[in-house]
């Protein structure tokens, strides 16, 4: 007797997987983690609640991979400008950068879930924090390797230094970073930390040109 064959469901990809991530991003800027549900992004994705079973098993699955991938997901690319300074501040600053306002809420959103979800903090960290440690991290290797500072630099140590001042600013003192803040941040704490050369010469270049301007 020939046993039946069971026909695979079908998977979500393509524009509409990008509809429902999208989605889930924009629940999680409206009613924080802890009230998004699943029911509630299949609603505003107009999808099923098993449709998006087949991709994502549970709910901080499909958080973590919207705050990943997503169109509107904040997001951190290397800049390779040439300089320790620039490399920062091309990469920090700008719509994409730490002082964007839906990035920092979105982080916000889920500052929570970090101490009450076990399974979302260790995807989180593991998905969306290590890599932008990363392209920090990348940031100082390359600094070394010119010879701006020190090979002995505690990288580990500096690499997450900058988004955790400008996070403590944030969610911490209730002042929301600009770019003038972030650069404020790596002129007087950042570069004279790792003993860069340059130290100091931006602050006295910015005061200047202020000075004059006003």
């Amino acid at each position: 007797m020939r046993k039946p064959t069971c026909t695979p469901r079908p998977r979500v990809e393509g524009d509409r997987e990008d509809e429902i991530l999208d989605a889930t991003l924009h629940l999680l800027r409206e009613v924080g983690y802890d009230r998004l549900t699943m029911d509630s992004v299949a609603r505003r994705a107009r999808a099923s609640k098993a449709t998006l079973y087949r991709r994502w098993e549970s709910k901080p699955s499909l958080v973590v991979d919207a705050m990943v991938r997503a169109k509107e997901a904040p997001s951190v690319d290397a800049h390779d400008t040439g300089s320790l300074r620039g490399d920062l501040v091309s990469t920090f600053c700008g719509s994409h950068g730490m002082a964007h306002s839906d990035a920092t809420g979105l982080l916000g959103s889920v500052i929570t879930a970090l101490s009450s979800d076990p399974e979302f903090a260790a995807r989180f960290r593991t998905q969306f924090i290590e890599p932008k440690v990363a392209v920090s991290h990348a940031i100082y290797t390359r600094a070394i390797e010119r010879g701006e500072i020190s090979a002995d630099l505690d990288i580990d140590m500096i690499a997450p230094a900058l988004a955790g001042i400008l996070l403590h600013r944030s969610f911490v003192l209730g002042v929301l970073p600009d770019d003038e803040t972030v650069e404020r941040v790596i002129d007087h704490v950042i570069l004279p930390a790792v003993g860069h050369p340059a130290a100091g010469t931006q602050n006295s270049s910015t005061t200047k040109q202020r000075a004059r301007t006003s």
